[in-house]
């Protein structure tokens, strides 16, 4: 996958793929230290940004957040650093879901049809497919040139 990100991450920089749906997040590696660029589908709502983890917590970049909030996200052109809030609670994962789904309902069915999730789903369907995920809010830190 690191080659993939890496590949994705570059293309991304060109302006070549989705930049509609997809921004570069940067955390820095829990074991080496060393910046991470991860491109992660994301959704904003009201200046946050919630990005999923279909792999829960055991997706690096979420684990690299667990031990250093502070991150860096670059969307198109613009960059900005901010803080990571993880979230495991069922509720608000199949919330960010559904929002998901109603905002993307082709792409984002199709993908949580391929990982299990019903045609025809229930409220605690949803509730029992969020909690094999996670969830990060990015809260974005104003620059000093902001202030």
């Amino acid at each position: 996958m690191r080659w993939m990100n890496h590949r994705m991450a570059r293309n991304y920089r060109r302006g070549i793929g989705p930049a509609k749906v997809v921004l570069l997040l940067t955390t820095i590696g829990r074991k080496s230290g060393i910046p991470r660029v991860t491109p992660l589908q994301y959704e904003e709502v009201d200046g946050l940004y919630y990005l999923g983890s279909a792999r829960g917590t055991q997706a690096d970049w979420y684990r690299n957040i667990l031990m250093n909030p502070q991150v860096e996200i670059q969307i198109r052109e613009q960059k900005f650093t901010g803080a990571a809030e993880a979230v495991t609670d069922v509720g608000r994962i199949a919330d960010f879901l559904a929002l998901r789904l109603k905002r993307r309902p082709l792409m984002i069915g199709l993908l949580m049809r391929l990982e299990g999730l019903p045609l025809r789903f229930s409220l605690t369907d949803l509730e029992q497919f969020a909690a094999q995920k996670a969830l990060v809010v990015i809260h974005p830190v104003p620059s000093i040139q902001q202030i």
